[in-house]
């Protein structure tokens, strides 16, 4: 079998999403969560582009040792500096140039001519290659491009030192059938490219990311770049998940495998969408909820008869496993630490001692915690941020003849501040009087609020994205905090405390990276 490489972008491409960004230590748990997967190569940032992204970039390179860590960076030379400084450091550190090489792009965007165009590529990944053994060459927009272009500047970055050479659909603009023939066409026009990596990374604007993605397999590409649950600029990326369950389901056809660790798909997937707040829809591919669901009486009856009546895949082989312990609120610590590790999650005495806490808090309101539960708890537990203000209690007055108000203590450096707040419902006065509390007026840019178990009983996840309008900076931070309870406006209250937390300790790096950049 043909070993094909997988490329995540998850951490650069995939966090470029709205609503997608993750700070740096949300980053790094994906990295860490990216590596058991057995990802190849992960794509942690783009170095260049902010202090914030270079440290994130930094750390995540001095921590992983199973996969290769990449920084992206343009044809620039501060640009490449930037990237080798971020991951020198790195088991196996690789630089990701990239310049656009489509008509449109270089007369458009870039205001160069073609041979500029490769003089600057030439030079880029000669200049990467001198700080690392490992240097990738993109060619922006590659399937809008000029294939005897393609051909010559790709001959020139590889004998410049280019290892991998990838040719993006950076639009989702093709399709299978004339992707294949472009990629045998370039392969043809360069025999050069037997002696590098032939590497795609494709869009899903037109819904064919995955489709051309494992058309490149067959047409010879030795590596795919993708994403957990597919998330990306604009219509997002190919999907990972469905990527390498492709390959491994129809052997026959691809006649390649992976180096992922299947059993880890599901607990990424979980990962990414509880740390971004982004949902995956319930009938997608792999990782939907509704993915291994079967509800037609005839589905059920030929499911009861044999599996593999309905299902080409098993869930057991994504993760899904069909044990789905339950514990309550007699269960003691070892029970608890015990389920955690069998759910695939590390976790030490310290994190066990916060996880049991909010395990005996919900186990108090619940008659049975589920495993979602626990995943639940253990997930926001591992990316928990200084705690600059504290729940401490709310009252809450509503009614559809009555004004809502609701009263809303916060605990700050350990004084208690309560102030009341008004609104459309008792959440929307929650969050006035947080404001209040606060002392800004913070956009709430998203507010969701779903059950993570069935029944009465179920654990409300709430989300809620917040930015702050007045903030002085570069970048604004947008952020997202999760709450959990059984009382719906409890949860909402504790999303909105976390974000603010986040938010404040967000600006505080910015200010501390902006004071460094100014020495």
């Amino acid at each position: 079998m043909k070993k094909i490489k997988i490329f995540d972008t998850t951490l650069r491409d995939g966090e470029q999403s709205p609503g997608c960004s993750m700070n740096s230590r949300e980053k790094l748990e994906m990295a860490k969560q990216l590596e058991k997967l057995g990802v190849d190569v992960m794509e942690a940032g783009f170095a260049a582009s902010s202090p914030g992204d270079f440290n994130s970039v930094k750390e995540i390179a001095e921590t992983i040792k199973d996969s290769s860590v990449a920084s992206l960076a343009r044809a620039i030379p501060a640009d490449i500096e930037r990237a080798g400084e971020a991951v020198k450091n790195a088991a196996a550190p690789r630089i990701h140039t990239f310049i656009a090489t489509s008509p449109i792009h270089m007369k458009y965007k870039l205001l160069m001519e073609p041979d500029a165009v490769i003089e600057a590529a030439v030079n880029a990944v000669k200049q990467a290659r001198n700080l690392v053994p490992d240097v990738e060459f993109s060619a922006e927009d590659a399937t809008r491009s000029d294939v005897d272009f393609l051909a010559r500047i790709v001959d020139a970055v590889i004998k410049a030192g280019a290892t991998t050479i990838n040719l993006p659909d950076t639009v989702g603009y093709t399709t299978p059938e004339e992707f294949y023939k472009f990629l045998t066409d370039v392969r043809e026009k360069c025999p050069a490219l037997d002696d590098a990596v032939l590497s795609v990374h494709c869009h899903n604007d037109l819904g064919l990311g995955v489709a051309n993605s494992l058309t490149a397999v067959r047409a010879g590409a030795g590596q795919i770049e993708c994403t957990i649950n597919g998330i990306g600029e604009r219509a997002g990326n190919a999907a990972l998940e469905e990527i390498v369950m492709a390959l491994r389901t129809r052997k026959d056809i691809y006649k390649a495998e992976t180096n992922i660790n299947t059993t880890e798909i599901m607990r990424s997937s979980k990962m990414l969408t509880r740390i971004t707040g982004v949902k995956v829809q319930p009938n997608k591919a792999i990782v939907g909820e509704n993915a291994f669901a079967h509800e037609a009486g005839i589905h059920q009856d030929g499911m009861l008869k044999n599996k593999q009546t309905y299902e080409i895949i098993s869930p057991e082989s994504i993760g899904i496993t069909e044990k789905n312990l339950v514990l309550g609120k007699h269960s003691g610590r070892a029970a608890l630490k015990a389920r955690i590790e069998e759910l695939g999650y590390n976790i030490s005495d310290e994190e066990l001692n916060v996880a049991f806490k909010k395990f005996k808090d919900i186990a108090d309101k619940k008659k049975k915690v589920y495993d979602s539960d626990i995943e639940a708890i253990v997930t926001k537990e591992t990316v928990e941020i200084p705690k600059t203000y504290e729940l401490v209690r709310f009252v809450s007055n509503s009614g559809n003849t009555i004004t809502t108000t609701t009263a809303v203590c916060l605990r700050k450096n350990g004084e208690e501040i309560e102030r009341i707040g008004t609104g459309d419902g008792p959440i929307d006065a929650a969050f006035d009087a947080m404001g209040m509390i606060v002392g800004r007026q913070l956009n709430v840019e998203d507010y969701k609020l779903q059950s993570i178990t069935e029944g009465k009983d179920a654990l409300g996840d709430a989300t809620v994205i917040l930015s702050d309008p007045e903030f002085e900076g570069k970048k604004k931070p947008r952020v997202q905090g999760r709450g959990l309870s059984t009382d719906v406006i409890e949860a909402s209250l504790t999303a909105y405390v976390n974000a603010v937390n986040k938010l404040i300790y967000e600006e505080n790096q910015n200010k501390t990276e902006a004071a460094k950049a100014q020495k």
